[in-house]
């Protein structure tokens, strides 16, 4: 697979962002360009799914039950739930120092004529959406909790059968890997011209409408995004061989891809294109990469909990030390229901319940949807960062080989 240069998809990212900023959400040519980029990022996303069953499989199916990859696996959830908790707890003291001066009068209009919000399922039924009931009708959907929870199960159960048969199904899942890589790699020869046209489309249609408030709440949002990407990268400089430069240099266009796209998911292909750049053993990034994508969004905490304290500032509602502790909580918890897609998709059933849980009202809560754009596509970018920093970090120095010695550095 062969992506176009890091020049090329800048050069379409600056430009459409340039060019869009210009011609405003009246240009004629906007609904051309919508929908060349919705071609594009759809042909992008659609061998996604099973690409990512396929690697699931093929790195966690093959060898003994003893080590290999399943110490990997076992040692990115630790580190997935370690950071995770981490990004939670930055969120809270940043949306705490940020929002705490915050003077909120005159919103009553707002409030009266807030958008009503769908009703969320209970939680029982939140948690029983991530049981794979029908796996196919959860790929369909686009469900990739439930997918990939499903290939675990389905990579661990062959590491307990005879070898040779779990052999030709691991061989025929890295065969559609390796397929689904080649179509991939044409979809991203257009990639100069699909970033241009997402990147048209974002700057011509966002805006900052909301006013000075929500204004605010942007730049916590962006400030809390650059802070965790800058993060990962010092750490790959601190607990990696790869040096900082050649790390930022691969991962560049998956960050681009992210930038433009806000979709971690789609950013997949750029990503397993940096480890070959990185020079890492393919069957551990099959582990671990496609359950960064899936499980591990540095920035979904973060973010939930910056939106939970602004829209209780917004209400006049003062959060206590518990109520804050277990918005990071919930924050971490609730990172499971949001998709490795763009952010607007998922953003009230990922939202809402946190901020019902601690008694703030979420009538407002459309408003924050209206401005999340920018912050979003630095957020993702912050997540393919951390995807990348993990990645590089529990796979480098490991092989491809199975044995019980592979995962260790």
């Amino acid at each position: 697979m062969r992506i176009p240069a890091v020049g090329r998809i800048l050069a379409g990212l600056i430009a459409g962002l340039a060019l869009g900023y210009l011609a405003g959400p009246d240009c004629p040519a906007l609904p051309a360009l919508q929908a060349i980029g919705g071609v594009w990022l759809d042909a992008l996303r659609m061998p996604i799914i099973p690409l990512v069953f396929a690697l699931v499989v093929t790195g966690l199916g093959g060898g003994s039950g003893s080590g290999g990859s399943s110490r990997v696996a076992r040692r990115a959830i630790g580190a997935f739930v370690l950071f995770l908790s981490g990004s939670a707890v930055f969120g809270v003291a940043l949306g705490s120092a940020m929002f705490s001066a915050w003077q909120v009068t005159g919103l009553e209009a707002v409030r009266a004529t807030g958008a009503k919000l769908p009703d969320l399922p209970p939680l029982g039924e939140t948690l029983r959406a991530l049981v794979p009931v029908n796996p196919v009708a959860s790929a369909a959907q686009g469900a990739i909790v439930p997918v990939v929870l499903f290939a675990l199960l389905f990579a661990i159960a062959l590491r307990h059968i005879d070898r040779s048969r779990a052999a030709v199904i691991v061989n025929g899942c890295q065969g559609v890997a390796d397929a689904l890589l080649v179509i991939i790699g044409w979809v991203l020869l257009a990639a100069p011209i699909g970033v241009f046209a997402l990147a048209f489309d974002v700057a011509a249609r966002s805006g900052f409408a909301v006013g000075a408030l929500l204004l605010w709440y942007v730049v916590a949002r962006v400030v809390g995004g650059i802070v965790l990407l800058a993060a990962f990268v010092l750490l790959v400089a601190v607990a990696a061989r790869t040096r900082m430069r050649t790390f930022l240099r691969a991962v560049l266009p998956a960050q681009s891809v992210a930038f433009s796209t806000q979709s971690s998911l789609a950013s997949l292909p750029a990503m397993l294109e940096a480890t070959r750049t990185l020079g890492l053993p393919s069957r551990p990034v099959g582990t671990v990469l496609p359950l960064a994508v899936a499980l591990f969004r540095i920035s979904a905490p973060t973010a939930i909990g910056l939106a939970t304290l602004a829209l209780a500032r917004l209400n006049g509602i003062e959060l206590g030390l518990g109520q804050l502790g277990l918005v990071a909580l919930l924050a971490v918890l609730n990172n499971l229901v949001i998709a490795g897609l763009p952010n607007q998709i998922s953003f009230f059933a990922a939202y809402a319940p946190v901020a019902l849980a601690v008694g703030v009202p979420i009538d407002l809560l459309p408003l924050f949807l209206a401005v999340d754009t920018i912050p979003d596509m630095v957020a993702t970018a912050a997540n393919v960062t951390a995807d990348m920093a993990v990645t590089t970090i529990l796979t480098e120095g490991a092989t491809d080989d199975a044995g019980p010695d592979a995962s260790e550095d």
